[in-house]
């Protein structure tokens, strides 16, 4: 079934065009069989029923085309199967299979694209298992390079998709490959770990520590970053470590960059917003804790709690609320923390505006992170000396308090 449901794109525009053409011709059907069904009450309701649920399927694969949050039908439902998609190969749990694909690796890095493996990744603090894919630059497989600790990006998807959404209709590997080509970004390996679960649907994490909940800022940030520094040879430091996102991907980077500067030295979010979006998709993540409501507002951990950490937010002049929240952030921050920001003309909240920033976003990345580098002494902390604020309890097993390496 899995399979199956994978097979079917709702990013397609043809397939689009012909559920469009079948939802006019269910529309037309209406009054056409209307009085030839009149005393079929059956054949009316179903004629009525087909346009009615045609329309729907039209709408919504519509605005899934511009929002790009699910590839296929199969990442809709989360067979599992949707995640490998976009993706070079899979490599198992905890990427147990990962040295046995770096012939493949090599020969893509030959041509100078980097690789895309798609593995699932247990949480050791939270015992979370989600979805994971990375990005492997050309210059991880390559000789020369094989002692270096590589930098990190941590890239977000925005609800409700997956990390197949991020391989897939954000193209973010090709951009990936010529920004390093170009020299505007060092080789990096980019982590894309799903933020959200299953479901998917009504369940918007928001990337935070569920009161009596999930854990996920746990394992977005503590359990990944572990596992990458541990199986994949990621760099420590903390300037090597950048979050990245669109949408709620942008809240969330900005959000748990500014809430762990100990590990992390930029945020870049493209249509991102400053606090927590709460309604009928996010369930109720603080059950009326005001404390963790303040700690996941970027404003507030701007404002009262100023780290060394870079920060990029970029909103598009028609976004109303993330224009806003811009605003809000320029007014909150305080040093050490910066903030670059722009807006963008005659922009809205959809995919085609995200794509076009992908570029300039991966050159502020680039200007900012520090390149594939010989492991560090030992005696130096990866946290750059960087003290974390104290962080409420919110029950959430696994939950992450006060922690410095």
């Amino acid at each position: 079934m899995g399979l199956g449901l994978s097979a079917i794109r709702l990013d397609s525009t043809l397939n689009l065009v012909i559920v469009v053409v079948l939802t006019l011709l269910a529309i037309i059907a209406v009054p056409f069989l209307w009085e030839r069904w009149r005393r079929k009450v059956l054949g009316r309701s179903s004629t009525i029923l087909v346009a009615v649920v045609l329309i729907v399927v039209s709408t919504a694969m519509g605005g899934n085309m511009i929002g790009g949050f699910f590839p296929t039908v199969g990442a809709l439902f989360g067979t599992g199967v949707y995640s490998g998609e976009s993706v070079d190969a899979v490599a198992g749990q905890n990427g147990s299979d990962l040295d046995k694909l770096r012939d493949a690796g090599a020969m893509r890095a030959k041509e100078g694209k980097g690789s895309v493996v798609h593995m699932t990744v247990t949480g050791k603090r939270t015992g979370l298992t989600r979805d994971v894919s990375v990005y492997f630059p050309p210059q991880y497989y390559d000789p020369a390079y094989r002692a270096l600790k590589f930098p990190v990006i941590e890239w977000i998807p925005n609800y409700p998709s997956g990390p197949e959404v991020v391989t897939g209709p954000y193209e973010l590997p090709a951009k990936l490959d010529a920004a390093i080509a170009k020299h505007l970004l060092p080789p990096t390996l980019v982590v894309i770990p799903d933020p959200t679960g299953k479901p998917k649907i009504g369940h918007d994490t928001e990337c935070i520590d569920e009161v009596n909940g999930t854990a996920n800022d746990t394992y977005l940030t503590a359990d990944i970053r572990d596992w990458a520094i541990e199986k994949l040879g990621a760099n420590p430091q903390r300037k090597a470590w950048t979050m990245a996102g669109w949408s709620s991907g942008g809240y969330c980077a900005m959000n748990l960059v500014t809430r762990h500067p100990q590990w992390y030295g930029q945020a870049a979010s493209v249509s991102g917003y400053y606090k927590a979006s709460v309604d009928a998709e996010t369930e109720n993540l603080f059950k009326g804790r005001q404390d963790i409501i303040d700690a996941n507002t970027v404003t507030v951990n701007m404002q009262k709690h100023p780290a060394p950490v870079d920060i990029l937010a970029i909103a598009g002049q028609k976004e109303n609320f993330e224009s806003f929240s811009i605003d809000q952030m320029q007014a909150a921050v305080r040093a050490p923390t910066t903030l670059s920001s722009w807006r963008i003309p005659d922009a809205g909240h959809n995919m085609n505006t995200f794509k076009a920033q992908v570029p300039d976003v991966l050159a502020w990345i680039g200007a900012r992170t520090v390149p594939p580098c010989a492991p560090q002494d030992k005696k130096i902390v990866s946290n750059g000396g960087v003290t974390p604020w104290p962080l409420p309890n919110t029950g959430a097993k696994g939950a992450l308090v006060d922690v410095v390496e």
